[in-house]
């Protein structure tokens, strides 16, 4: 079990380590694919808000495990639509910060709740990430490869919070589950600092 729950937390540490760096570049910064792509590895909270989807999806299973994070990224789009449009959203980096808790705490806690119920808090946190990207983005063609980096680098997070969800499970059925839960928890206490403006 020891060994297990070291690799998954190395696994989780390893796949975190770029989000030292700060978020939420400047607008002048926000600009074509290369950055739109970097964007999401650059900050702990979209890192571990995104990686939790992956696993919230593998924990449900089935039809979640690509509903999900198809969700996620397809309202995070709308959410930066606002953000381009000047839309006030309210409380924007509360809702991110909120999202690493919850998301953690839902991964920690391994809640099996409805599809429907689980896509709505999803897609409700991905307003919040959408609309603090969209309100840098630039409203030119540079902006729309911003926007186009920025989505696949979110898909590709969630496909490794499902491939990590994956591999921790084969270590074993009991170990794999703890491995897991111990992460989300690990990233709901990180979301908890971040709340608090102590990460």
């Amino acid at each position: 079990m020891k060994s297990a729950l070291k690799s998954g937390l190395l696994a989780l540490a390893a796949i975190a380590l770029p989000a030292v760096a700060s978020a939420h570049p400047a607008v002048g910064e926000a600009a074509g694919f290369s950055h739109g792509f970097v964007h999401p590895m650059s900050g702990l909270d979209h890192v571990l808000a995104m990686i939790m989807v992956g696993i919230f999806a593998f924990q449900l299973g089935g039809r979640a495990a690509w509903l999900m994070p198809t969700t996620f990224v397809l309202v995070m789009a709308l959410g930066g639509v606002l953000g381009v449009a000047g839309i006030n959203v309210p409380f924007v980096e509360t809702g991110i910060a909120l999202s690493v808790v919850v998301l953690g705490a839902v991964v920690a806690f391994n809640v099996k709740a409805p599809l429907a119920a689980s896509l709505g808090v999803v897609g409700l946190f991905a307003v919040f990430h959408g609309h603090a990207h969209g309100s840098e983005m630039p409203e030119n063609a540079t902006g729309a490869a911003y926007a186009a980096g920025f989505m696949i680098a979110t898909a590709l997070l969630h496909v490794a919070g499902l491939v990590l969800g994956y591999l921790v499970g084969r270590a074993g059925e009991g170990q794999g589950a703890f491995v897991t839960r111990a992460a989300g928890g690990i990233a709901a206490i990180s979301g908890i600092g971040i709340l608090a403006g102590m990460i």
